[in-house]
């Protein structure tokens, strides 16, 4: 049973490194079973490598759109034309 359940987890954890699942990953990390056999321990780092290339490559992916997004924005911003205040000053 125990055999099972620990190729079920890999299986799951393959599932989501290939669908670039990180919620699911995390999920899976949290409920990691025992490893017995040396063979599903060499699966297991070999798909935990995977899953730490892929959050380095969404965070640094991540990291560039949020340059982007920022000068666009800054442009954005640039182009408006300046508000003018009232030089009618009502505070006493």
């Amino acid at each position: 049973m125990a055999g099972e359940k620990l190729q079920m987890w890999l299986s799951k954890f393959k599932i989501a490194v290939i669908e670039k699942n990180t919620d699911n990953i995390d999920k899976l990390l949290d409920t990691m079973p025992e490893f017995n056999d040396t063979k599903d321990v060499e699966s297991a780092m070999y798909l935990m490598k995977e899953a730490a290339t892929l959050v380095y490559t969404l965070k640094d992916e991540t990291a560039i759109t949020m340059k982007q997004l920022q000068k666009h924005m800054d442009f954005l911003d640039s182009t408006q034309a300046p508000t003018t205040q009232s030089k009618l000053d009502i505070k006493s």
